[in-house]
């Protein structure tokens, strides 16, 4: 995948497919749209291009909000999008300038004259411009006049749930990782850089590996024990992840941490990534670590259990 930082550097493909959005979470429904471009590009021998936007919109027009929370970060974004097979990604800084751009400038100006598109695919939902004021109406009036075709993909469900960013965050804040996968249609996952506890599950029969996070905007799902995969170098391991302040030792730090499985390795400032598969409990003050030990044994036993069935 090419990936431009710069609009005025992209060189015009033939057909292109070009979709526009924040696409935070690339979810089920992100990848309705993305399924759609490729087909449609295979079958007019196109080029897909996919046009985002960095910081997410809402960072830069509500700086006044300190609990703005994202489901991906930019990195997460550009590796599902080459994933999936997108051919090209064009990362527009999104400023207070920028923002201000009438709908019809921005399709004049940054897609017509820029992307020459041959089809432009939206969900069914988009909004763009100042003011988010352009919709399917506008793009199918300017795609008659500039000759380009739109499609818009209709709302996806799964088990008669609608798909959005804003129901997948609602269930990471609950705690809900089950839920949230279903939407999402992979395992929602933070990705950190092990860096050194106070070691207290070492002593206790379960050494975690501490992550701290880069992105301050990357949502943390609730706070309690999970069923995880961490992936480390390339390699698939399986594990108990905990989020929360580690009330029993009355630690008022909010910490990621995860007991990776049958696994000696020193991981100290490495990069790894956990999985959530499957939240077992909340968070809770124990009255002694015996007891916190004994907890400890039952969440492995389950958290083995459920990632058998994975």
């Amino acid at each position: 995948m090419k990936i431009y930082y710069d609009i005025n550097a992209f060189v015009p493909v033939p057909n292109a497919v070009v979709t526009v959005g924040t696409f935070d979470g690339v979810h089920l429904g992100h990848q309705a749209i993305f399924n759609k471009m490729i087909e449609e590009a295979s079958e007019i021998n196109g080029e897909t291009v996919v046009i985002t936007f960095h910081p997410h919109p809402r960072i830069v027009l509500q700086l006044e909000s300190s609990n703005l929370r994202f489901i991906s970060t930019q990195e997460m974004k550009i590796r599902r999008l080459a994933n999936m097979g997108i051919q090209n990604l064009i990362i527009i800084p999104f400023t207070k300038e920028f923002s201000r751009t009438r709908s019809e400038t921005f399709i004049k100006e940054y897609i017509v004259d820029r992307i020459r598109p041959a089809y432009l695919v939206i969900g069914y939902d988009h909004h763009f411009g100042k003011n988010r004021m352009g919709d399917f109406r506008k793009l199918y009036d300017m795609g008659h006049r500039y000759g380009f075709k739109v499609d818009r993909i209709p709302a996806q469900d799964v088990e008669n749930i609608a798909i959005s960013s804003t129901k997948i965050r609602k269930a990471l804040d609950a705690g809900d990782v089950h839920k949230a996968n279903r939407l999402l249609g992979y395992a929602y996952s933070l990705t950190g850089k092990v860096v050194h506890g106070n070691e207290l599950g070492r002593t206790i029969g379960f050494p975690t590996a501490n992550i701290a996070l880069e992105d301050q905007y990357k949502l943390i799902t609730a706070a309690g024990v999970y069923a995880c995969q961490v992936e480390w170098k390339s390699e698939l391991y399986k594990g108990m992840g905990n989020i929360g302040y580690r009330p029993t030792i009355n630690e008022g730090d909010l910490t990621i941490e995860v007991h990776i499985f049958d696994f000696d390795a020193d991981i100290y400032d490495e990069e790894i990534t956990i999985s959530f598969i499957e939240r077992i409990r909340d968070e809770k003050r124990f009255d002694s670590m015996q007891a916190l030990r004994d907890q400890l044994g039952h969440d492995s036993k389950k958290a083995r259990e459920i990632l058998a069935r994975t």
